[in-house]
């Protein structure tokens, strides 16, 4: 596919909880992580989505730009994974710099490091790192895949002081463990460019995508995350 090219799955006009300020988020099609938990089922399958150019996502932001640097927001790019659509998100990114545009990546890091990431991050002012859970074999439970590659991503960021936020999504019985989040902690610790830390509620609103694509939803036996649970885990973080 042309760089210019990407395949998108949705776009949300005014979006607070995706970084700073008021942003406009790029949802991409595609992943190649099986989270369990995942509340956007959807955008697994890599050739779905609807096609847009750079140009065209661009001139759609432009007319948000007002209400974006007012807020000290910018631009988000979601997914799916988007590190799968390295070459469009950096023709993106590249033209958001030229017109002033704060970017931000949100990704899962879980792809080894390339000369295409390496670029990418060139031009990308955040980075939204989801650490889907600090023990590997835990990881590979949840998600089907080793968390080697995003703690590796993570060490890269730090090394190159590109700005982060780490996420997690805190959900009962598998990713509270006392234990993992104090490893998750001395981790974090390693790590001289983390901004902030996030602690995301699980809930299982996602369940009817699986449902509607004729799939079993695999956790429907756990509760979603209380503000007990969320607070409990900040004091063990100490954020």
């Amino acid at each position: 596919m042309d760089d210019n090219i990407g395949r998108i799955h949705s776009i949300e006009t005014l979006g607070t909880v995706d970084g700073p300020g008021i942003r406009f988020v790029v949802f991409l099609q595609g992943c190649h992580l099986h989270c369990k938990y995942c509340h956007n089922r959807d955008t697994w399958d890599t050739k779905s989505g609807n096609e847009k150019t750079v140009d065209e996502l661009v001139n759609q932001i432009k007319k948000y730009k007002s209400y974006i640097n007012l807020s000290g927001g910018g631009v988000t790019v979601s997914g799916g994974e988007p590190l799968l659509q390295v070459k469009f998100v950096t023709s993106l990114f590249k033209k958001l710099k030229s017109i002033g545009i704060h970017t931000a990546l949100d990704t899962s890091g879980s792809l080894p490091i390339n000369d295409n990431i390496k670029e990418l991050l060139k031009y990308t002012d955040l980075v939204l790192l989801d650490i889907k859970h600090i023990d590997n074999e835990k990881c590979i439970d949840l998600t089907g895949k080793s968390n080697k590659d995003t703690l590796d991503f993570a060490k890269y960021l730090s090394e190159n002081n590109i700005p982060a936020w780490i996420r997690q999504v805190l959900i009962p019985t598998i990713t509270d463990d006392e234990n993992d989040l104090l490893k998750l902690k001395d981790f974090i610790s390693t790590l001289k460019n983390i901004e902030k830390v996030e602690l995301l509620p699980y809930h299982d609103m996602g369940k009817f995508k699986w449902t509607n694509l004729g799939y079993e939803y695999p956790l429907k036996d756990i509760l979603p995350a209380t503000e007990e649970d969320i607070q409990k885990a900040k004091n063990i973080l100490k954020i």
